[in-house]
């Protein structure tokens, strides 16, 4: 469903992907960790089209993003780091509109998923941080998306909407694949079935999720003091 191939991504002359190469099947749950500075979010932003590689590939579906931006699109769900909203609107005015744009007829469903129809009616700059991040969850679920990117979705969250979102994550990831990037390593032991880690724009690792409590730290930690 997404595969990079050798992608590079330079700023000037600064290198912030290194020939990254990975691909994701159908049904997996993906953790992608490392470091601030790392790598992540420009690596989300390159799958969904946003950037484009300096070198290399990018392809969802077997399409490049960019170039068939009107088809990759619709069969992809984004919730950005930081969540950016409109605080000025209610989430029935907001979730209205993105279910318009994006054609989704079972709006009321999701709503009813992420249990947020008890803020339907609030204004979203009166919403808690755990709360924006399901009104986030419920736009990019709008259009029934094949693949979720999720980037930091509990940044910020204290330790009952952290298992809320966790909770979400799992549920939602028997119908799609999701890639979730977090610096929370215990969300990985929780909820991720393969891990991804990157430093400095480099692949460490990839593979399934060790087994063990604690066993993603110890193998995180031992990966990046290498590199």
């Amino acid at each position: 469903m997404i595969e990079l191939r050798k992608v590079t991504k330079k700023f000037g002359i600064k290198e912030a992907i290194s020939s990254l190469s990975f691909t994701v099947k159908e049904g997996e749950i993906i953790g992608f960790v490392g470091p601030n500075g790392a790598g992540k979010t420009t690596t989300m932003r390159l799958i969904t089209g946003l950037l484009k590689p300096t070198s290399g590939s990018v392809r969802l579906f077997d399409l490049e993003p960019i170039e068939n931006r009107l088809i990759v699109l619709p069969r992809l769900g984004y919730l950005p780091e930081n969540n950016p909203l409109p605080l000025d609107m209610t989430v029935k005015e907001y979730l209205k509109y993105i279910s318009t744009v994006k054609k989704e007829p079972s709006l009321e469903k999701i709503i009813n998923e992420l249990n947020i129809d008890d803020v339907y009616e609030k204004k979203i700059e009166q919403l808690s941080r755990g709360y924006r991040q399901r009104v986030g969850l419920a736009a990019a679920l709008c259009g029934k998306p094949d693949v979720l990117l999720l980037d930091e979705p509990t940044s910020g969250l204290d330790p009952i909407e952290q298992d809320v979102i966790k909770d979400l994550i799992k549920k939602l990831a028997k119908k799609r694949s999701v890639i979730f990037s977090t610096h929370i390593l215990s969300e990985i032991e929780d909820v991720a079935t393969r891990v991804l880690i990157i430093n400095h724009g480099t692949l460490l690792f990839d593979g399934l999720k060790p087994k063990g409590k604690g066993s993603v730290d110890t193998l995180f930690k031992k990966l990046i003091k290498k590199s």
